[in-house]
C-alpha cells in the first residue's frame, strides 16, 4: 500500500433509526428505516416457535418504492392464504431501536424503544434518553407452553425502569470516552484485505467494490456514481467495538448479534447524561457530564461491596466532562476537551451484614488476601483501561473511637504498598487519604480549599484530552496532558484519578465536583475563553457545574443506594440552609427502608438482566437462592485452571511496555470498516441531524432548548453578563466566616454570594490549620508555598491589560534599520513639499491677507470692466473644457520637460543607491 496515503474516519450512522412492527399468525416483520426515510431492511421473526429463537436478516437495503411493494406482496399473500377473509397483516407498534431479546421458562420476548428523548449533543451526534419500552411475547398463543413461574419472572423483569436512566446513540460510542472516539489507534485503522486494493489503485465505480467484497463494503445507492480514484486521502467509515464493560443489554443480544446486520443493534448504557450551555459572551460553551455505570459487579448498597475475583468492583462508574466550543458543530473540525474520572468500591473482600436492622451494619473481611490478588487485577485492568498513573483518592475515614470503616483504609493502604514494590518507580500507584468527614466536622477546616488542592495537583499528573494544539500565549505549566504523537494534534490525559468511600456516594460526589471544577478551569483555558485556569465559586459557571454534579449525584444514588444524595456539596461547603435537615433526614430514612426491605428483590432483577442467572426448567427460581454469591464468584474448575504467575508479577507484561499510555487505546478492534464518501448519508452527521430536504423549524431543535446557564443562575438585577465573575453583594460573608459555625442561605436559590475566592488552583494555597497526614506513595512532593495576604492581592498593570503582538500571536515586528529610516524620512520629505507650501509662501499670504483686511475697511471694491470679465469667463472656460488648439512648439517644450524631468531622477537614484544591474 502506497505509504502516501492518509486516512481520515468517520463514525458510521445506524441505517435502523425508525421501525415498525407487523404481525402475522406466522410471522413477525421488523421494518426498519433510516432518519430520512429513504432507505429500509426487513427483519423476519418465526412465531411458531415456542421456545426457540429464529430471526432472519434478508441483509438487502430497500427503496421507498420497493419497501411498499414488499409490504403489498406480504398482504396479498396472506389474505390469500387466509381464504380471503380480512387482512391478517396489521401493524402492532412504532419504535426506535431494538433493546434484545429474553426468556424467562416460555418463548422470547422482543424489547422495544417505544419512546425516546434528546439527552445531550456531542458535535451533530445526539445522545438519546429512554423514555419507554415494550416488552412483546414472539410465539403465538397458538403453541404457548405456560409455566406457573413466568409471571412472576416477566413482573420482575418489567420492574428494571428501562425508562429510567438507559442512554444510547446511533452514530457515537457512548460506552467510550472522547478520546477513545477521537484518536486513532497507534497501528491505524486494521484495512479488510478486500478494501485494500481499492486504496491505491483506480475503481470507476460502486460497482466494482460490490463485486470486490459484499461482506466487507456496504456503500450506499445514491445518484451519483461513486468513484474512489487515486488520492493521498481516503475516507474511512468505523464502526468500533463497544466497551462491554458498560453495555447493559449485552446478554439480550447475545442471541443475534453475530448474525443481524450493525445496523439493528442497538448499546444501551446505564447510568447519568446531562448537557448545560455557558454562554460567554455570545459564544456558547457546551459542557456535557456522561456518567457510564459498569456491569461487572453490579447491584445494590448492602448486597454488593469490595470486588470479585476478577478484580471488578462495585458501584464501579466512569464520569465524563466534555467541554464543546459550538463555534464549530462538527466531531472532526471542531474543538473539544474531556476529563474522565471514576469511582468504584474498595478493591477487597468485604461485606457487611445486613441481618441486624441497625444505621450502620458492621464491616467484615470475607477472605484474607495477603498478597492483594484482588487489588492487583483491578488496578492492572485501570491501567489497561487508562494507563499511568493511578491515582487513589480514599476518603474513607482513618481514626474513629469505635472501629468500623478505618479497616478499610488499613487494608487498601497495605494493598497499595504491596503492589508497589514491583512496579517501576515512575509508574508507582499514587495513594491520597483525606478524611473528609472529620474534616468537615472542624468548625475551622475548609474542606472544598483542601480538596481544590488535592485535585489541582492529581490533575497536573494525569492532564486533560483536547484535540487541538495550545494557543502560542498558553503558558507551559498550563498546558496538561501527554502529546498525541499519533494523530500530530491535541494533547491526551493518560491514567485517572480514582474516588471512593464506604458507599462511593455522598462524600464522593462531592469530591468528583471539586475534581470536576477544576478540571473546567484547564478546559476553558485551553479552549481560550479564560485567561488563566481558575473558576471562583458563586459565580454562574461554577453554580451551573454543581448543579450537574448533584443530578449526577443523585441519580447515581438512587441506582446503588435507594435514595437521592443526604450529604451534598452545599453540606461541606457549609453553604446549605437549616431547612434541608428536614430534607436529608427523610433521605436517610428513605435509603434505609429500601436498603432493608427492596434491595433483596432489586438485586435478583439485576442479575437476571443481566444473564448471571437464567431460568430453566429444573432449577430452583432465584427468588428461592439463599445467596447470589456464586453467580458474581465464579469458581473455575480446577481442570481449567491456567498456569499462574508469579505474584510478584500481578500485571500484565503486554500493559506495562505501552505506559504511561493506555494498552485498551492502543490496541482497539472494529465491528465494521467501509470505505465512503465524506458527504455520504453512512457518515454524514449534520445530514442525518438537520434533514436539508425537510422542512424544520430550528427552535425546535435540540441545541436551542439546552439549558442556558446564563438564564438559570444569573442574577436579574445584574449588568456583568460573563459567567466567570463572582456574583458577591455588599454585607455578605465569606466562606471563610461561615465555616466558622454561620450557615448561609443556598447560593444557587438566593443568587447570593456565599464564599469569596475559593479556586481550583494551586495559588489558593493550603489552609493554615493542621495539615492531613496524607500517605501520598510515589506521588511528586508538594512544592506549592501558602501565599502570604500581600501576595494574594494582585494589582492590574498596563501589560496585563494589553499584551504585546508576540505574548498573543508570537510574532513581534522588528525596529527599522537606520538605513531604512533615512529613507522613509525623505520620502516623507518629498510627499510635504509636493502636497505643502513652503515657509515663504505661507508668510506671504499671511503678511497679504492682513494688508487686504487693513485696506478693506473703509475702501469701496474696485469696478471691473467687461473686458475684465470677459478675459475672466475665457480663463475659466479653457480649465473646464481644456484647450484644443495646443501648439508644436508647446507640445515639444513639455516633452522636453518631462524627458528631462525623468532622467535627472534616474541618474540621482544610481548615485545614491547603486545600479540595480
Amino acid at each position: 500500500m502506497d505509504s502516501n496515503t492518509k486516512f481520515e474516519f468517520h463514525h458510521i450512522i445506524n441505517n435502523i433509526q425508525r421501525i415498525a412492527l407487523y404481525e402475522t399468525k406466522a410471522r413477525y416483520f421488523l421494518v426498519g428505516s433510516n432518519n430520512s426515510q429513504t432507505k429500509f431492511r426487513v427483519l423476519k421473526i418465526d412465531r411458531m416457535e415456542p421456545r426457540e429463537l429464529n430471526v432472519v436478516d434478508d441483509q438487502q437495503v430497500y427503496s421507498r418504492e420497493e419497501i411498499q411493494n414488499l409490504l403489498s406482496m406480504i398482504d396479498v399473500g396472506n389474505r390469500n392464504r387466509q381464504g380471503g377473509s380480512g387482512s391478517p397483516f396489521i401493524p402492532v407498534a412504532s419504535a426506535f431501536g431494538i433493546v434484545g431479546f429474553v426468556r424467562f421458562l416460555e418463548g422470547y420476548y422482543i424489547i422495544l424503544v417505544t419512546k425516546r428523548r434528546h439527552a445531550a449533543m456531542i458535535g451533530h451526534h445526539s445522545i438519546y434518553k429512554i423514555e419507554d419500552t415494550a416488552l412483546i411475547y414472539i410465539p403465538n398463543d397458538g403453541v404457548r407452553r405456560a409455566h406457573p413461574d413466568e409471571a412472576h419472572y416477566f413482573k420482575m423483569f418489567q420492574s428494571i425502569d428501562l425508562s429510567s436512566n438507559f442512554y444510547f446513540s446511533y452514530s457515537y460510542d457512548v460506552t467510550h470516552t472522547l478520546q477513545r472516539n477521537l484518536t486513532s489507534p497507534a497501528g491505524g485503522i486494521p484495512i479488510p484485505p478486500d478494501l485494500r486494493p481499492f486504496l491505491v489503485n483506480e475503481v470507476e465505480s460502486a460497482d466494482d467494490l460490490f463485486s470486490a467484497s459484499s461482506s466487507n463494503v456496504t456503500l450506499e445507492n445514491s445518484e451519483n456514481s461513486l468513484k474512489f480514484r487515486k488520492s493521498p486521502k481516503k475516507y474511512l467509515g468505523v464502526r468500533s467495538s463497544p466497551n462491554q464493560r458498560f453495555v447493559w443489554n449485552s446478554y439480550l443480544l447475545k442471541q443475534v448479534e453475530s448474525i443481524l446486520c450493525p445496523d439493528w443493534i442497538l448499546h444501551i448504557t446505564h447510568g447519568f447524561v446531562s448537557q448545560s450551555n455557558v454562554s460567554i459572551f455570545g459564544c456558547s460553551a457546551y459542557i456535557t457530564l456522561i456518567a457510564r455505570r459498569s456491569n461487572k459487579y453490579a447491584g445494590t448498597r448492602f448486597l454488593k461491596r469490595g470486588s470479585n475475583f476478577e478484580g471488578d468492583v462495585a458501584n464501579e462508574v466512569e464520569t465524563e466532562q466534555i467541554v464543546h466550543d459550538s463555534g464549530v458543530s462538527s466531531l472532526q473540525q471542531g474543538r473539544f476537551s474531556s476529563f474522565v474520572q471514576m469511582r468504584g468500591s474498595i478493591p477487597a473482600h468485604w461485606s457487611q451484614d445486613i441481618s441486624k436492622m441497625v444505621p450502620k451494619p458492621p464491616i467484615g473481611f470475607d477472605l484474607s488476601d495477603p498478597f492483594a490478588e484482588t487489588a492487583g487485577k483491578h488496578i492492572n485492568k485501570l491501567f489497561a483501561r487508562y494507563g499511568a498513573p493511578i491515582i487513589f483518592l480514599n476518603l474513607v475515614k482513618k481514626r474513629e473511637k469505635k472501629i468500623h470503616e478505618s479497616q478499610l483504609s488499613i487494608e487498601l493502604c497495605n494493598a497499595i504498598r504491596y503492589l508497589n514494590q514491583f512496579l517501576p518507580p515512575k509508574h508507582h500507584i499514587e495513594y491520597v487519604s483525606f478524611d473528609m468527614a472529620r474534616k468537615n466536622n472542624q468548625k475551622d477546616v475548609n474542606v472544598m480549599k483542601k480538596l481544590a488542592k488535592i485535585a489541582h495537583d492529581a490533575i497536573l499528573r494525569t492532564g486533560i484530552f483536547q484535540n487541538f494544539d495550545p494557543y502560542f500565549q498558553h503558558k507551559n505549566e498550563f498546558i496538561l496532558g501527554k502529546p498525541n504523537t499519533i494523530d500530530g494534534h491535541g494533547h491526551l490525559q493518560t491514567g485517572i484519578i480514582r474516588v471512593n468511600c464506604v458507599d462511593c456516594l455522598d462524600r464522593t460526589n462531592t469530591a468528583q465536583f471539586a475534581l470536576g471544577k477544576c478540571a473546567l478551569g484547564f478546559q476553558l483555558y485551553a479552549l481560550g475563553f479564560i485567561q488563566e485556569p481558575k473558576l471562583e465559586f458563586d459565580s454562574d459557571c461554577v453554580r451551573m457545574l454543581e448543579n450537574l454534579y448533584e443530578d449526577h449525584g443523585d441519580t447515581l444514588a438512587l441506582q446503588y443506594g435507594g435514595s437521592q444524595l443526604v450529604h451534598r456539596i452545599k453540606t461541606y461547603r457549609k453553604t446549605a440552609p437549616w431547612t434541608s435537615q428536614g430534607n436529608d433526614i427523610m433521605q436517610t430514612l428513605s435509603r434505609y427502608y429500601r436498603n432493608t426491605f427492596s434491595d433483596a428483590e432489586k438485586q435478583h432483577t439485576i442479575n437476571v438482566f443481566l444473564g448471571l442467572f437464567v431460568p430453566e426448567e429444573n432449577k430452583a427460581p432465584i427468588w428461592e437462592l439463599p445467596t447470589d454469591y456464586y453467580l458474581h464468584h465464579i469458581v473455575t474448575p480446577r481442570k481449567n485452571i491456567q498456569p499462574r504467575k508469579p505474584l510478584t508479577m500481578w500485571w500484565d507484561k503486554e500493559v506495562l511496555e505501552v505506559l504511561p499510555r493506555a494498552q485498551n487505546e492502543l490496541k482497539r478492534t472494529y465491528m465494521q470498516v467501509l470505505l465512503v464518501q465524506p458527504r455520504d448519508q453512512i457518515v454524514d452527521a449534520y445530514q442525518d441531524y438537520y434533514q436539508p430536504l425537510r422542512f424544520s423549524v430550528l427552535e425546535d431543535l435540540f441545541p436551542y432548548k439546552i439549558r442556558n446557564a446564563v438564564w438559570d443562575f444569573m442574577p436579574n438585577c445584574t449588568t456583568d453578563y460573563s459567567p466567570f465573575i463572582v456574583r458577591a453583594r455588599p454585607g455578605r460573608r465569606s466562606e471563610e466566616s461561615t465555616s466558622r459555625g454561620s450557615i448561609m442561605k443556598n447560593p444557587s436559590l438566593t443568587g447570593q454570594s456565599s464564599t469569596s475566592s475559593t479556586t481550583s488552583s494551586a495559588s489558593s494555597g493550603a489552609d493554615s490549620e493542621e495539615t492531613d497526614a496524607e500517605e501520598d506513595l510515589g506521588a511528586p512532593s508538594d512544592t506549592h508555598s501558602t501565599p502570604s495576604s500581600k501576595d494574594s492581592v494582585k494589582t492590574t498593570t498596563f501589560e496585563a491589560m494589553f499584551p504585546s503582538m508576540h505574548q498573543v500571536y508570537g510574532i513581534q515586528p522588528e525596529a527599522p534599520n537606520p538605513g531604512d529610516l533615512r529613507m522613509l524620512r525623505r520620502f516623507v520629505l518629498i510627499g510635504r513639499n509636493a502636497t505643502q507650501p513652503s515657509s515663504t509662501e505661507i508668510l506671504n499670504r499671511h503678511s497679504t491677507t492682513r494688508v487686504l483686511f487693513k485696506k478693506q475697511i473703509g475702501i469701496k471694491p474696485v469696478a471691473v470692466g467687461a473686458d475684465a470679465k470677459n478675459v475672466y469667463e475665457k480663463f475659466v472656460k479653457r480649465g473646464l473644457e481644456a484647450s484644443t488648439n495646443l501648439r508644436a512648439a508647446d507640445h515639444n517644450k513639455y516633452t522636453q520637460y518631462v524627458t528631462d524631468r525623468t532622467l535627472e531622477v534616474r541618474d540621482i537614484r544610481i548615485l545614491r543607491f547603486g545600479s540595480c544591474e
